[in-house]
């Protein structure tokens, strides 16, 4: 039995350069949740994880492990290409820098990269300067960091 998507709360914040969403989605892995950013627009996405979990005799049941879902229009346009997304400890963080453009131009949707059990990320940019870099060039890094730790811890 499909259930109705949750509404999911969010937190919205204003940097210099960036656009911050954080949002809370319980109990999801991070290939789960998908985001599509246009323009001015975000949308979140959580899939049901574990549909057993109705076939119980609940006997509380104030939340479920999704459905979610979100739009959320910003106060501004933002570099959907260029957005950072992390998903650790049940909450979805979004960097999103801000669009140099006043039109939309830029569009993109993704799911989360899994780096370990329950954290996830996408990559748009690293640095100061803003760079596009590819979530799998990131992993590559973190694999190369935890074969460099092991070797010294095996010493």
């Amino acid at each position: 039995m499909a259930s109705q998507a949750q509404k999911i709360p969010v937190r919205v914040y204003r940097g210099e350069e960036h656009i911050m969403l954080a949002a809370p989605l319980p109990g999801l892995e991070p290939e789960n949740i998908s985001v599509e950013i246009a323009g001015d627009t975000v949308r979140i996405q959580g899939d049901e994880r574990g549909p057993g979990q109705r076939d119980r005799e609940m006997l509380i049941e104030e939340w479920a492990i999704g459905p979610y879902f979100r739009e959320v229009k910003l106060p501004e346009f933002v570099d959907a290409q260029l957005t950072n997304a992390s998903y650790g400890n049940g909450i979805l963080v979004l960097s999103m820098p801000k669009s140099k453009h006043t039109q939309p131009d830029s569009h993109v949707s993704f799911r989360l990269h899994p780096v370990d059990a329950t954290h996830g990320e996408r990559i748009g940019h690293t640095g100061m300067n803003v760079h596009p870099k590819a979530a799998v060039q990131h992993e590559k890094k973190h694999q190369e960091e935890n074969r460099g730790e092991a070797k010294i811890s095996s010493r």
